[in-house]
């Protein structure tokens, strides 16, 4: 019969016979690390061997589109038109994933191959991508195809675009969205990334914070010298770079710049966040109280305040260290920000701050082809209570809505350029790992997220949400 509960027995029985786990795994083993050159090929390859398949098999047409700004990392759209007449639903995915970081994983672990495994705290799906973003789009397009199966339609048509540099910044989405308005335009955007703020239940995200990677580089002499001979001497990179980072950032990550932060929190987005509580779940990091910005909950500095982040510090020769004053000192620095402030004043904004503390030797560039800008729908939007009434129908645990994500996606792109309202619903866990070796996901979050996706899919049949 088709309803909504035979679609959600469908997909779960479709995950319980391994069929899920056998998709991620092909998935998996397309080494589609976007930062390597060595892999280019493979990310044209999961767009055209692996995604045009399955969608077509789902009756969309698909057209694969060149990425101007960025040659090997191409654009995949995917289309089906049930009726013109009919609004569409808009879904977003990457296919490229973070470099496989081989022979760093535990236990011997190869990062292009899914491995099961048991451990203390239950069953993990270990591999590169599993979080970040291959589960997450593979449930999405599994999800509407237990949908289709069922009812022999979605009763609206669907865009479904897939990028393969988000790992990157997503350089050439942006231009390639502005240019191609029409053929992306939709009703609603709803699509997964990122971790859930709570393995106990799920949560939606209506925008993201930005990111903005910084170069900065103090460079004083072509080479090393003894530091033993010239030591007190010379004038040490790394010292006067270390001292021009507090300046801008104090012992306890508070950022001292006051142009580099928004002036206050939103009324609208402190009440959303007091619902928040953020913990430490068993595969998560002990939570530093101290940390921060002074007065605000760990829910307003993770989701509503900007940070500023050290990422790296390289001096001298780290592997094989000698006994000498470094010629230079690079930092790889991050603010990560929210919608309430401009992020095209930060490098001005910091360039002129370094000048006038007598620290004018220091370069800041950016460090990555292009930023990710912060977004966010009004948690008062149509879609929003739409989105938690079918979650909860479907899994009956409450939804927690969290006005933007701590981390940073092309969000703003969708809901500022092609103009949709946006909805995030993660599947992934904040302790997968995702960067880092040994990524991966939890089976339990995979199931649910197919069950709930279903049910968002199905309920769209019935009717969007007015707004």
């Amino acid at each position: 019969m088709a309803t909504r509960e035979a679609a959600i027995k469908a997909v779960s029985n479709y995950f319980d016979t391994g069929e899920f786990q056998a998709e991620l795994a092909e998935r998996v083993a397309v080494r589609t690390s976007s930062r390597e050159l060595e892999h280019q090929k493979e990310l044209t390859r999961y767009l055209d061997d692996l995604m045009r398949a399955r969608f077509e098999a789902m009756g969309f047409s698909v057209e694969i589109y060149p990425n101007e700004m960025l040659e090997r990392a191409p654009f995949l759209v995917a289309k089906r038109i049930e009726d013109p007449a009919l609004p569409t639903l808009f879904c977003y995915g990457h296919g490229d994933t973070v470099p496989g970081e081989d022979g760093c994983w535990s236990e011997g672990r190869d990062p292009w191959a899914l491995t099961v495994a048991q451990t203390p705290s239950g069953e993990r799906w270990f591999g590169r991508g599993t979080a970040d973003n291959k589960s997450q789009h593979a449930i999405n397009m599994e999800a509407l195809r237990h949908v289709l199966q069922t009812r022999g339609k979605l009763g609206y048509n669907v865009t479904f675009l897939i990028e393969t540099a988000e790992e990157m910044g997503s350089p050439g989405l942006g231009e390639f969205c502005r240019e191609n308005r029409d053929l992306l335009a939709a009703d609603l955007l709803i699509a997964s990334d990122g971790p859930r703020f709570s393995t106990d239940g799920p949560d939606i995200k209506l925008g993201t914070r930005g990111s903005l990677n910084l170069r900065f580089r103090l460079e004083f002499r072509d080479g090393g010298h003894h530091s033993g001979n010239w030591g007190g001497l010379l004038a040490n990179p790394a010292i006067v770079l270390m001292h021009a980072l507090t300046t801008l950032v104090s012992r306890t990550g508070e950022i001292l710049h006051p142009g580099l932060k928004p002036d206050e929190i939103k009324p609208s987005v402190r009440a959303a966040l007091a619902n928040v509580t953020v913990t430490s779940g068993p595969d998560d990091p002990e939570i530093d109280p101290w940390w921060g910005e002074s007065g605000l909950s760990g829910a307003e500095k993770v989701f509503g305040w900007n940070t500023f982040e050290v990422l790296s510090f390289i001096t001298g020769d780290p592997v094989k260290t000698q006994n000498a004053v470094p010629p230079f000192a690079e930092a790889i620095c991050q603010i990560r920000f929210v919608v309430d402030t401009d992020p095209d004043t930060f490098l001005p904004l910091i360039r002129e701050h370094l000048k006038a503390q007598g620290f004018d030797g220091i370069t800041v560039e950016p460090a990555r082809m292009s930023m990710l800008r912060a977004s966010r729908l009004d948690p008062e939007h149509p879609a929003v209570a739409w989105a938690v009434t079918s979650i909860e129908q479907t899994t009956e645990k409450p939804v927690t809505v969290i006005p933007n994500a701590g981390g940073s996606l092309p969000n703003d792109i969708f809901l500022n350029i092609i103009g949709m309202p946006t909805i995030w619903v993660p599947h992934s866990y904040t302790g997968c790992s995702q960067h880092a070796p040994d990524e991966h996901v939890l089976p339990h979050l995979m199931k649910e997220g197919l069950q709930m996706m279903t049910g968002l899919f199905w309920d769209l049949g019935d009717g969007f949400p007015e707004g």
